[in-house]
């Protein structure tokens, strides 16, 4: 069973930065893509963006510009740099991992951003 663990959240203050990490538990070339959402209380779950098997990265226009999508095939981890954070970035924020059968999620990192 393919396990994925996010880290890295916390309290932040507004115009702080964030780096959060999402672990699998198989190599990050056995999926095909590994991408990163959010859940804030009360709204549907956000695309944020995400990394693919060749390493290309993606993003959601909104958030293109504050935010970084980089990997580690060697520990086989994700990260989520979030830089000039707003209240309204304030979720739970999730890491999938694509695979051929299925997708693979975590249980997400809570995010708050207050000063």
């Amino acid at each position: 069973q393919v396990q994925v663990a996010e880290s890295g959240g916390g309290l932040v203050q507004p115009g702080g930065s964030l780096r959060l990490s999402c672990a699998v538990s198989d190599s990050i070339f056995s999926f095909g893509a590994m991408g990163w959402y959010r859940q804030a209380p009360g709204k549907e779950r956000e695309w944020v963006g995400k990394i693919d098997k060749g390493g290309d990265i993606y993003y959601a226009d909104s958030l293109k510009g504050r935010v970084t999508i980089s990997r580690s095939t060697v520990r086989n981890e994700v990260y989520l740099q979030m830089n000039s954070l707003k209240p309204e970035d304030t979720a739970v924020y999730l890491c999938n991992a694509v695979g051929i059968y299925r997708t693979y999620w975590g249980q997400g990192t809570q995010v708050t951003v207050s000063s």
